[in-house]
């Protein structure tokens, strides 16, 4: 069940990354999926790091959304170099 949690996660923080960055995206849904479970696991991450949450635990919703905003431009800045 929590894989299921972090796909759904992923799904919308990717979705809303994506509202919040408009523009042209190489990737199609799975790819928002990936950025947007990558952006959950970075904010969970740097979360860790930074004190806010505990080991083991998941990040907010809103963390998500802006670690996959920073996945994000991270693909697109990498993309549009090659």
């Amino acid at each position: 069940m929590e894989l299921l949690g972090w796909i759904i996660t992923g799904l919308l923080a990717g979705a809303l990354a994506r509202l919040v960055m408009p523009g042209r995206d190489p990737g199609g849904c799975v790819v928002t999926i990936l950025l947007g479970m990558a952006g959950a696991l970075l904010a969970a991450f740097v979360g860790q790091i930074m004190g806010f949450y505990a080991p083991g635990e998941h990040a907010s919703f809103i963390a998500a959304v802006l670690g996959a905003i920073a996945v994000l431009a991270l693909y697109r800045w990498f993309s549009v170099r090659r």
